[in-house]
């Protein structure tokens, strides 16, 4: 929407880490309602103050575009992507990719959010249990990703 294009940010406000929170324009085009109406961007509900964004994403979600279209399992949302309930905070230097620990035997916690990242119904399981990954248990049966665990 925005490549090569000159673009207009509307500053609304600033994050406690003192990025700018904005509206961006292209044109006449609000990118920001833009990307919530195709499915590509969540409502932001701390800084939303503009409330038409809200059924912008309800109507995405009822008609299944973009990450609406994902199962509950894969969708995320970035605040809760960014802060796990275990307390850590993914980062470029956190592994891809789940390995033995100091021990030998065990899983530590990697930056794997989603069914499709898992290698194994253990793995789902340790992240779920033990990382706080509970977007990996969709219908909250207890049972993470229900395709790999059956």
């Amino acid at each position: 929407m925005i490549f090569g294009k000159t673009v207009t940010v509307t500053i609304q406000d600033t994050d406690r880490y003192g990025r700018t929170v904005g509206r961006i324009y292209a044109n006449t085009l609000d990118v920001n309602a833009e990307m919530i109406r195709r499915g590509a961007a969540w409502v932001y509900r701390k800084y939303a103050k503009d409330k038409t964004l809200y059924p912008l994403e309800a109507q995405a979600k009822q008609d299944k575009r973009g990450l609406w279209n994902l199962p509950d399992s894969e969708r995320i949302p970035p605040w809760e992507w960014r802060h796990p309930k275990n307390g850590t905070t993914p980062s470029p230097d956190t592994p891809q990719t789940t390995t033995p620990n100091q021990s030998g035997g065990g899983l530590i916690c990697g930056d794997k959010r989603v069914c499709r990242q898992m290698t194994s119904c253990d793995e789902a399981r340790f992240y779920l249990q033990h990382c706080g990954v509970s977007s990996l248990d969709g219908n909250h049966d207890g049972t993470p990703c229900s395709k790999l665990c059956r």
